[in-house]
């Protein structure tokens, strides 16, 4: 069968990589890490975690797709079990050794399951696969230090903008968004009150903050550049927008808002969460877009924020035939076929660029829109609870008034403030 040739040619030019570059598994060395072949003829189980909502669409496209190919079904089986990307790294990195041979998880437990020694980094074919194959963004939430470590499944999480074509006719700048929506008597509502919302004027400054881990994943450092130029401007920024009259603070239900019976919403910033609700409420007049470009100083920034990605690890195996063959499913696993089934039976937004560009991805304005958006958007990383709690309470200021008519210089003293309690941070 074709389907077959094409696994067979994979896994021989897998293989051909595999012992091209012979070295340890530990600590998450790539799967061109050689082992011992168990050569024992029994037939081996390889278990496959994945959320409860794909749970059954997974076994069912893994158990036709190992069906196709006699070779591999006479030495496997595969078993996929619910478990959601947020548990499924909390278990691996409790006991690797106990976990499931191929998982998902999200981005930013990357750093954390790399010093567990729970990632099998790709190598030869399949990286090739991952490089070629995925928007950067993705690429980049599978990356630590130049290495990829694991295989990108989604490109779905982050923030845009939702907008009511009937308020708002341009919505690529800040400013044009809060006027129309005062023409208008409506409003834009944005959650400043909120680390993971308040970085999208942060870095689009260009100012960084993340944390570093040793390889017991706790924090060694901090790298933040608040207490700046780039800063000020995204401080000012949104204090210029906390102060105008038709700004409000998100409410962590704005969709509804936009009730044409007595919703307030203009524009509201939010995620695919709300495609459904929002896109039910305007009809025609549903619009979702990038976030928009703010200006400062005569300066224009596009607004940025993190971004969400969903990833397939592969635990290190000390049996090269079955790390190869993990690798295979994880790689089938995040290819063409299989995000394009997850994209049509739940709605997960596709990290593939052929799927990205199909018709019926195009067609998904929220996709699209954050798409779009997430071009600009770091994949977010691992944070303490510290830095969302400092964050909050400093979002909270800006929306309270506080800083409003501030200084230049008193602004730079609360950035220096926040930046040092978010360095010491653990």
């Amino acid at each position: 069968m074709k389907t077959k040739k094409i696994l067979s040619s994979v896994l021989a030019l897998a293989m051909a990589a595999t012992f091209a570059g012979c070295g340890s598994t530990e600590g998450g060395d790539s799967a061109s890490a050689g082992g011992n072949s168990s050569g024992s003829g029994e037939v081996q189980n390889i278990t496959v975690w994945a959320p409860e909502e794909i749970t059954a669409l997974t076994q069912e496209k893994l158990d036709a797709w190992l069906a196709s190919n006699s070779d591999y079904s006479s030495k496997y089986t595969i078993t996929v079990s619910a478990m959601g990307e947020g548990e499924a790294a909390t278990q691996m990195l409790t006991d690797v050794e106990a976990g499931a041979d191929v998982y998902g998880f999200a981005q930013d437990q990357l750093a954390r399951l790399v010093a567990a020694g729970a990632l099998s980094a790709p190598g030869g074919t399949f990286e090739t696969n991952i490089t070629g194959n995925n928007d950067a963004g993705s690429v980049g939430a599978a990356t630590l230090d130049g290495k990829v470590y694991a295989y990108p499944e989604t490109s779905d999480n982050g923030f845009f903008l939702y907008y009511d074509k009937s308020v708002v006719t341009d919505p690529s700048t800040l400013e044009g968004i809060l006027d129309q929506c005062a023409a208008a008597g409506k409003n834009f509502y944005m959650d400043i009150q909120s680390g993971w919302y308040n970085v999208a004027f942060f870095f689009a400054t260009g100012a960084d903050c993340y944390y570093e881990y040793d390889t017991e994943g706790n924090v060694t450092g901090a790298i933040c550049d608040y207490n700046s130029d780039k800063g000020l401007a995204a401080l000012k920024a949104m204090v210029n927008m906390a102060s105008h009259s038709n700004f409000s603070q998100s409410t962590g239900s704005d969709a509804a808002l936009f009730d044409p019976n007595g919703g307030t919403a203009g524009a509201i910033v939010s995620g695919t969460w709300d495609s459904a609700t929002v896109s039910d409420l305007l009809g025609d007049n549903f619009g979702a877009a990038k976030l928009p470009t703010f200006t400062v100083d005569g300066t224009s920034y596009q607004m940025s924020g993190f971004g969400g990605f969903k990833l397939v690890g592969v635990k290190p195996q000390t049996d090269s035939d079955k790390l190869t063959f993990c690798h295979l499913i994880a790689d089938y696993l995040t290819g063409e076929e299989m995000q394009t089934a997850r994209f049509e039976a739940n709605g997960w937004g596709p990290s593939n660029l052929k799927v990205q560009a199909s018709d019926a991805v195009q067609s998904n304005a929220a996709l699209a829109a954050l798409a779009d958006q997430l071009q600009y958007c770091p994949g977010q990383g691992q944070y303490p609870n510290a830095y969302w709690t400092l964050t909050e309470a400093f979002g909270t200021d800006i929306n309270s008034g506080m800083y409003a008519g501030a200084s230049d210089d008193d602004l730079l003293k609360a950035l220096a403030d926040l930046e040092g309690a978010i360095k010491e941070a653990k």
